[in-house]
């Protein structure tokens, strides 16, 4: 093909990179002189032979090389990624000669790039393995988008290479411990075996049960101390109220779980009905039982938020026990759907609900029963683990254990056995915060999972993900080492999600584990 711009015409990386709002009009010139455009679309993060040679293959079949990249934002294969910002990766392919121009996405996927940009080609790699492209639909959609506006998608056949082994590999994105105990996951398992077990849990029903909370943040900007007291001042800036509590947990078990029920209060004072039912995702059916006299509970925290600095909480809720006969209905709720249900997962967020008599009527009819027990500034820690005579799971943290055991010094393996004997418990797992995840089976002994969030958002959620996606895979029989890879995946995913405003979204936590074990 004829070269785009005279031979003896020096083109620098600056030139070539160019916004969305000036390219089309540059590629509308090229086509009213006959060029062909061509169009490659990627992360292209870690740039390297394989890119080259699919981009060089994709500048001979056309006059005029366009390659848009995916946003920051958009770059979903974990929270350690991209390794590299969207400014240079444009102008590292910049730097290449076979590419004329360089644009960043303002979209996840390349559908609206390719209507904007309208080439006559766009060119995929071919991918050679039998395990899915990306959990997407995507290329399908891009391909539709190609046909729609005459153009024609089409495939090279270079060797590849993969850009997520080399950072995993030659690059210093996690600790030794978790780079270590990457390595032993990939010599066991597949990225592909780790997936199947995850849809595997779809067919489960799940029965969740606990506290709605709606968590409110209200985001303001630091002005100063007030002139006349010692009063932080801030400015208002806006308010956002997310589904938390049992809601955000039911959310995100309804997202690898078809058969998903809630079973709560609701305020009979303020309860916010349609906010919830907003809110709840379509397969999660909704058994709420309305609290006469008490509200919706509320978590309202104030945010600094250029910095995303939370500065204090207001609580707002009421602080009378459960009258009796709202005891008797949610008893009664109970012991009615406990029946249908082959997995209960109970978030005891300490808040009043569940009762001596419910937790006794949980542990007795319960299938399969996964708790998880937290302590906050609404129970002052009376709300422990120890509370709960029964379980075949458990998730809580290292705090709380040692909370429930009145120890702060020990071994916490020995804290784990001892609540896992007291509790005829087989499978438990505490988490540590930046020091991962440690998971005990009753039959196998212990297993040491890193942390894997880089990207620290927000840690609001992340033990509600964990137990979320771990509670359904040991009630299948997942090996341990998989469950609690899986929970720290999903607990990273959650630190990037700002409270609860999204759940866990199977097809960005299946590409953070593709990612994770190349």
């Amino acid at each position: 093909m004829a070269s785009t711009f005279p031979v003896n015409q020096k083109i620098t990386m600056c030139e070539k990179i160019h916004s969305l709002d000036s390219l089309p009009k540059i590629l509308e010139n090229h086509r009213s002189q006959g060029h062909k455009i061509v169009h490659c679309h990627g992360v292209f993060d870690l740039l390297h032979i394989g890119h080259i040679k699919h981009l060089d293959a994709a500048r001979q079949l056309g006059d005029v090389l366009v390659v848009s990249i995916t946003p920051d934002r958009f770059v979903n294969k974990g929270p350690h990624r991209p390794a590299f910002p969207e400014k240079l990766r444009a102008e590292a392919l910049a730097a290449l000669s076979c590419v004329d121009y360089v644009t960043v996405n303002r979209w996840p996927t390349a559908v609206e790039i390719i209507e904007l940009l309208k080439p006559d080609l766009y060119i995929k790699g071919t991918v050679k393995t039998n395990g899915k492209r990306d959990h997407t639909d995507a290329i399908t959609e891009e391909e539709k988008a190609v046909k729609q506006i005459g153009g024609r998608l089409m495939l090279t056949d270079e060797e590849t290479y993969s850009a997520s082994a080399l950072i995993n590999r030659f690059m210093d994105v996690f600790t030794p411990e978790a780079t270590s105990f990457l390595e032993n996951l990939r010599s066991n398992y597949s990225a592909d075996e780790i997936i199947g077990h995850i849809q595997a849990i779809r067919p489960l029903k799940v029965l969740t049960v606990g506290e709605i909370i709606l968590d409110e943040y209200v985001f303001c900007s630091q002005m100063g101390k007030a002139n006349k007291e010692a009063v932080l001042a801030v400015r208002y800036n806006h308010t956002e109220r997310y589904a938390g509590g049992i809601l955000a947990i039911a959310n995100h078990v309804s997202n690898v779980c078809n058969k998903v029920s809630v079973a709560s209060l609701i305020g009979g004072v303020e309860p916010h009905a349609d906010f919830i039912k907003k809110q709840l995702s379509d397969n999660v059916l909704a058994n709420l039982i309305v609290n006469d006299g008490a509200r919706t509970i509320i978590k309202r925290r104030f945010v600094e938020e250029y910095l995303g600095t939370k500065m204090f909480e207001v609580y707002v809720i009421d602080s009378d026990r459960l009258a009796s006969h709202k005891e008797n209905q949610v008893c009664e709720e109970l012991e009615s759907i406990l029946p249908d249900y082959d997995v209960v997962i109970v978030a005891d967020y300490g808040h009043g609900m569940l009762t001596e008599r419910a937790i006794s009527l949980l542990c007795e009819k319960a299938k399969f029963l996964a708790v998880n027990t937290q302590t906050n500034a609404g129970n002052m820690g009376f709300n422990t683990i120890s509370k709960y005579p029964r379980a075949d799971f458990i998730s809580i943290a290292e705090s709380e254990i040692r909370l429930d055991m009145r120890d702060m010094d020990s071994d916490v393996r020995v804290l784990i056995e001892s609540t896992a004997k007291k509790l005829s418990c087989n499978q438990l797992i505490v988490t540590r915060g930046k020091l991962g995840a440690l998971c005990f089976h009753a039959d196998k002994g212990f297993y040491n999972v890193p942390a894997f969030a880089i990207k620290m958002l927000d840690r609001i959620g992340a033990g509600d993900a964990f137990l979320s996606l771990t509670a359904p895979l040991a009630a299948n029989g997942t090996p341990m080492e998989i469950i609690g890879f899986v929970g720290n995946v999903a607990g990273a995913e959650a630190c990037a999600i700002m409270g609860n405003k999204t759940a866990i979204d199977p097809s960005s936590m299946f590409r953070h584990i593709t990612s994770l074990m190349q």
